[in-house]
């Protein structure tokens, strides 16, 4: 076993005598600041209790140890990789006094190389050849793999040629050496990460080894290997680049942008579209010059030779985009949803001359040190309120105070609430919509024509079916959500779909389709989302929602074209009572809390004893479709009522919207299935006698045409 790990396994031990026996370990075991890319770290909340920094090195050098390499790389290469981490780790004290003498805290390479120095400097004086290659390898340890990324240049490797040119190692050495060092440090953040870039760094290594360095990137092709793993998710890279061209100078925009080394950036902005990446993008290369009140062309281009930094780092903005949630690192969605409007509202010209229209709870930041005069920091600045309420949006997620914070936050920022939907986990609420497809195969029976569009496409999965079944028929998907559409575009690009949807408004289809074009709108169990998020006339939970919608299809169908709903359904009679008992003993507690925090109507019941209540069958019914899906769902299906209106009361509001000449060709309703499996074992459903009855029915089924000839 290498020596540097039988040193860190007694430090583990609790033999604190090593400590201060080995500078470097000393360095990383007193870190104080926990600086580690965010990028592959799971849970933030357990780096309070660990050392990262020390992690990784004792990674690196037991896969350095499994290495078939001979002794003198394991030797050269141990003494690179127990002191390449070291400008992360010392207390506070200790880092701002290496600032204070000019070791730089922020490019970690750099730093580490510059301690090593100090070190070798203090205790032994000149560098001996040996000493020089470790210092030239902590110095560019990293930057092969950084190139593959996109953030570095690859002329930042050139150092290394000074090792052969000096004749301190031949090409083959140097091969030898730097393929091991690579395997070592890419291979302790993921082994399968080093599998995939093996051979791309095996080849740079060889040219760099035989002194040819690669041509230099084009704009293009360095942002494209900077969003390779959006790419990788479905990213349309070359048709949004495009499109963007057209709209924005990236010429001048991007001019001088090759020879910036970039830190942080696939953390900090993975999870934003290509759009809005070019646009935090141009922010940070220009806000500094445009703030200073630099607009003319010949002073920009002064600007860009003589005062652009050298480093543009994004770690803030990581810093800042992540939370814990239940033990799991979390995208901080609230913010990211808040810096997607900030952007969008931000058009080209803006974010390449300036101004940015001010927003009194959000702001671009570009920071510069003076410690460090050739690197800026990007990020975006919340306000203090913000903040808080974010905070509380946080706090609130299993609460049902967590609609009100986030309708708070939304009326802070003038955000739509149905463009959000399922706020903090809307993957999991995608997921969820496309395990529900065998439910709406039904659908498929009805449709007609060959243009159809899915209101409300969730996950997909309807779109998935027609595409299926039904393959003569082009569906279209429409949302109000950016970030579903911009989901289903990923995955129809990674599953080759041939279904396709847009972004648009269910009450304004004309605007986005031509009127009398559609064959089929279906309606999927979103109209009750309509009803229950959108306000109508001063208020949520209005029928004129559902009238708006029907009527917005019915125009711009073709003559005999289809309405298609599947919906939830309320119950005739209405005045009807059931008995629920309870077979969990907190079951009366959820429906106390229920009644409390249900959005839509007053929810009465009469409690019988201390595990049994009669309520109304409506009522009854409302509670246990939110008792059904248990305790992650109830903050949001407090604010839905998925029942509302009865079989009668639906054909009435056909009538009375689309006219007596509208034809009902189906009108069905029947309990969906599931339901009664997943209460049996919870409640006993009862009537008002106290005898056991079936669940009523919960979903309908309507199917309404427009005449072929009026």
């Amino acid at each position: 076993m290498l020596n540097a790990l039988d040193i860190i396994t007694a430090f583990r031990r609790g033999d604190e005598t090593v400590v201060q026996t080995y500078p470097w370990l000393t360095k990383l075991v007193s870190a104080e600041e926990r600086i580690v890319n965010l990028e592959r770290i799971s849970s933030i909340g357990q780096l309070a209790d660990a050392n990262p920094v020390l992690d990784y090195v004792e990674r690196t050098l037991k896969i350095l140890d499994s290495l078939p390499v001979s002794y003198w790389v394991k030797e050269l290469l141990e003494e690179v990789l127990v002191w390449a981490e070291t400008a992360k780790g010392g207390t506070v004290r200790e880092r701002l006094r290496w600032q204070l003498s000019e070791i730089n805290m922020f490019l970690h390479n750099i730093g580490s190389a510059q301690l090593y120095e100090r070190h070798i400097r203090d205790s032994k004086g000149a560098l001996t050849p040996h000493e020089k290659m470790v210092h030239t390898l902590i110095l560019t340890h990293g930057l092969v793999g950084q190139h593959i990324r996109g953030e570095v240049a690859f002329e930042e490797n050139l150092p290394l040629l000074k090792l052969t040119e000096g004749g301190l190692l031949s090409a083959d050495e140097l091969i030898r050496l730097l393929v091991s060092l690579n395997h070592c440090i890419i291979g302790a953040v993921s082994e399968d990460l080093w599998y995939s870039v093996m051979e791309e760094v095996e080849s740079l290594i060889r040219s760099l080894a035989s002194g040819i360095v690669p041509d230099k990137w084009t704009y293009e092709e360095r942002l494209r290997r900077l969003r390779s793993a959006s790419i990788a998710r479905g990213e349309d890279f070359d048709n949004v680049l495009q499109g963007i061209q057209r709209e924005a100078d990236l010429d001048y925009g991007l001019n001088g942008f090759l020879d910036i080394t970039l830190w942080y950036v696939e953390a900090a902005l993975q999870d934003y579209s290509l759009e809005e990446f070019m646009k935090v993008l141009l922010l940070a290369l220009h806000s500094d010059r445009w703030g200073k009140g630099q607009n003319d062309a010949e002073e920009q281009d002064d600007y860009m030779s003589t005062d652009r930094v050298s480093h543009l780092s994004f770690e803030p903005l990581m810093n800042d985009m992540y939370y814990d949630y239940k033990g799991v690192k979390k995208l901080n969605v609230y913010k990211k949803r808040m810096i997607e409007q900030y952007l969008q509202q931000l058009d080209w010209r803006a974010c390449l001359h300036g101004p940015v229209m001010a927003n009194p709870h959000l702001t671009h930041r570009l920071e510069r040190k003076p410690e460090l005069p050739d690197t800026a920091f990007f990020t975006f600045q919340f306000s203090q309120a913000a903040e808080k309420l974010i905070e509380f949006c946080i706090e609130a997620e299993k609460s049902p105070l967590y609609e009100k914070a986030v309708l708070l936050l939304f009326d802070l920022f003038g955000l739509r609430r149905d463009a959000y939907d399922r706020f903090h986990n809307e993957e999991s609420y995608l997921s969820d919509m496309n395990s529900t497809g065998d439910y709406k195969k039904v659908i498929l029976d009805y449709i007609t024509g060959t243009v159809v569009l899915d209101i409300g496409p969730g996950g997909g999965v309807l779109l998935d079916l027609i595409e299926e079944r039904l393959p003569q028929v082009r569906p279209v998907g429409i949302d109000i959500s950016s970030n579903v559409i911009e989901a289903l575009e990923k995955r129809k690009r990674l599953e080759q779909k041939a279904w396709t949807v847009m972004k648009g408004d269910a009450l304004k289809l004309k605007d986005y389709v031509k009127p009398g074009s559609v064959d089929t709108v279906i309606f999927s169990s979103i109209l009750h989302e309509l009803y229950s998020y959108i306000e109508r006339e001063g208020s949520r939970f209005n029928t004129a929602t559902i009238e708006a919608a029907l009527a917005s299809a019915y125009e711009v169908l073709a003559p005999g074209g289809r309405i298609i709903i599947r919906d939830g359904i309320m119950t005739e009679p209405s005045d009807s009572w059931r008995r629920i008992r309870f077979l969990e003993s907190d079951g009366l507690e959820w429906l106390k809390r229920y009644a409390a925090d249900f959005k839509g109507r007053v929810i009465t019941y009469d409690q019988v004893d201390e595990s049994e209540v009669r309520m109304p069958i409506n009522d009854a019914m409302e509670f246990l479709y939110t008792y059904t899906w248990g305790t992650e769902a109830y903050v949001h299906e407090v604010q839905e009522q998925f029942g509302y209106f009865t079989p009668t009361e639906y054909v009435e509001c056909i009538r009375r919207t689309l006219g007596a000449e509208a034809i009902i060709r189906v009108q069905q309703h029947y309990l969906q299935e599931g339901y009664t499996e997943a209460l049996a074992k919870r409640v006993e459903f009862m009537d008002d006698e106290g005898m056991p009855v079936q669940l009523p029915d919960s979903t309908c089924l309507f199917v309404i045409e427009k005449p072929a000839c009026l």
